[in-house]
């Protein structure tokens, strides 16, 4: 288990007064990354190999958003692992100890240089600490598309301020995409995202809304030949 512990700034806070969604998702992102401060035997192997972790999907459920200034504490762990995949919990917890955020999340390792995927030794894997998954509820992995008829909307270019270390679209700027294109009035309770390939600077996004009911949404971002980057499932109440 790895923890850090943060509070609620202003560049973080909405005007309504709460925590954006997408500063509670980096901060959620954060954690999961500097838990390899946790485990030095691993991250020297991916280091010396040229490895990364990359994030699949993510499910994200929101009991409620933390207050401007309010302490937050973010825990991550593994409750998973094999030489492809990597299964992860983060939450996100308020200054009352209670959870605000449940995460979970399915990654795997690529080569930073070749962009490709790499099975790790098993016997790296068997030094990582897991833990018991916390409560929640499971969603599959793998986000099934309605047959509906969606709408298009304009273009949208990937901006320098969206790459991240890994010279790709960072994951929550993919979901603030999305959350942009929501109606205001839209309070969402859970999202689920599935990461299909990686968008780069000045690569133009096509989204498609599909709307299966007033409260259950699908965003597709997708590119020219219509191949998605990026499923998002969105709930609200």
């Amino acid at each position: 288990m790895y923890v850090t512990k943060n509070r609620v700034c202003a560049s973080q806070t909405a005007c309504d007064g709460k925590m954006k969604l997408t500063g509670a998702l980096d901060a959620v992102q954060d954690c999961s990354l500097l838990w390899l401060e946790s485990e030095p035997s691993f991250c020297d192997y991916l280091a010396a190999h040229n490895l990364g972790m990359v994030i699949l999907s993510r499910q994200v459920d929101i009991v409620r958003l933390p207050m401007h200034g309010e302490n937050i504490t973010v825990q991550t762990s593994i409750f998973d692992c094999n030489r492809a995949f990597g299964y992860r919990n983060t939450a996100l917890y308020g200054e009352d100890g209670l959870p605000c955020l449940l995460t979970w999340a399915l990654g795997t390792f690529v080569n930073t240089a070749t962009e490709k995927l790499e099975r790790i030794p098993q016997s790296e894997i068997d030094k990582v600490s897991v833990n018991q998954r916390i409560e929640m509820e499971y969603l599959d992995k793998k986000i099934a598309v309605p047959d509906i008829s969606g709408r298009r909307i304009g273009l949208i270019e990937v901006k320098r301020s969206d790459i991240d270390l890994y010279l790709h679209m960072n994951n929550v700027k993919y979901i603030e995409v999305a959350l942009n294109l929501l109606p205001e009035a839209f309070e969402i309770n859970r999202l689920r995202v599935e990461y299909k390939k990686s968008a780069k600077l000045g690569d133009l996004l096509h989204p498609q809304i599909i709307e299966a009911s007033s409260t259950h949404w699908y965003i597709l971002l997708l590119d020219a030949q219509d191949s998605p980057y990026t499923i998002i499932e969105l709930w609200g109440k």
